[in-house]
């Protein structure tokens, strides 16, 4: 009896201590917060249950004229890691707590900067003359996949080879993005797009279009009536068919636009943030740039 009460009590510590060792596993599960939805997008798929994946901006907010509420704030402060887009994207981030433990990404990347590109003064010298939406290039893409395995393998030393191979798998899935791209684009009709605010200015470089926009880079600002007057002559010389616009921005202006010239108006998705609709979709980031592309390709008449 003594001998049953004693391996029943060994048994019992036994369950309880891995119990325990099973709460203290999850509630050491490093968290790590990142701005933009391409972050988000790259961080997932590379954790998948390793690392919680906190996604700061809600589904929906324009990340231009995104501010965080203290609550969120304090959230984001006790992440193990924070990873944002920086180039002037988020103001929002310095002079607080995570900066020693936050990566800027914009470190790591090709930025394309407006003045050295001799953009004229309608683009405007917005985010300290560099256009923030670099994920949009996937050769950026690639080096931010890097730099974020090589981030969860600090945190993670044990998983270095889950997080390489999904590194990997990501990392080939943009190749074929490029491929499609590069296909696609290649042999165009027209060499113009006109946009609301020109969040494709990486797009258009690589593969070679121009971009005229309402706005230039800021999404909240108003077009003046010179800049509608630019633009519809625009349209007119360059035989543009389409225009795109954001779900982020006010539509009215751009619906006027293509609604004078007699044209078709399209959304064009830059993937800083995404609708709550798009979440809910489950839609990833390689799912939207090949949506993108058929939009692009459709309006520069491509074959």
């Amino acid at each position: 009896m003594i001998l049953l009460s004693f391996v029943i009590l060994f048994v019992g510590i036994g369950c309880s201590s891995s119990k325990n060792n099973e709460e203290t596993s999850k509630e050491h599960k490093p968290v790590v917060a990142v701005s933009t939805f391409a972050l988000y997008d790259i961080s997932k798929f590379l954790a998948q249950d390793k690392i919680e994946i906190i996604h700061i901006l809600p589904f929906g907010v324009d990340p231009h004229s995104f501010e965080p509420t203290p609550k969120l704030m304090a959230k984001i402060e006790k992440a193990d890691l924070v990873i944002y887009s920086g180039a002037g994207l988020e103001p929002w981030t310095h002079g607080f707590h995570f900066q020693h433990k936050a990566i800027d990404l914009s470190q790591y990347v090709a930025l394309r900067h407006l003045q050295k590109k001799g953009v004229v003064n309608h683009e405007e010298h917005h985010h300290n003359g560099i256009d923030p939406h670099y994920w949009l290039d996937f050769t950026n893409m690639k080096k931010m996949t890097h730099v974020i395995a090589q981030a969860f393998i600090h945190l993670l030393p044990k998983e270095k080879s889950f997080f390489e191979a999904n590194e990997k798998k990501y990392i080939q899935s943009l190749d074929e993005l490029a491929q499609k791209y590069q296909e696609k684009l290649s042999t165009c009709k027209l060499n113009t797009v006109v946009i609301s605010h020109n969040a494709l200015g990486y797009v258009a470089d690589k593969y070679h279009f121009k971009v005229d926009s309402l706005t230039g880079l800021s999404p909240e600002s108003q077009p003046s009536a010179k800049d509608i007057t630019r633009v519809m002559q625009d349209i007119k010389k360059e035989h543009v068919t389409t225009v795109f616009f954001e779900h982020f921005v006010n539509e009215a202006i751009v619906q006027s636009v293509a609604r004078d010239s007699g044209i078709v108006l399209e959304v064009f998705q830059p993937l800083g943030n995404i609708t709550a609709d798009e979440a809910k979709q489950g839609l990833t980031y390689k799912d939207i740039m090949y949506k993108n592309l058929e939009k692009l390709s459709k309006a520069l008449e491509c074959k």
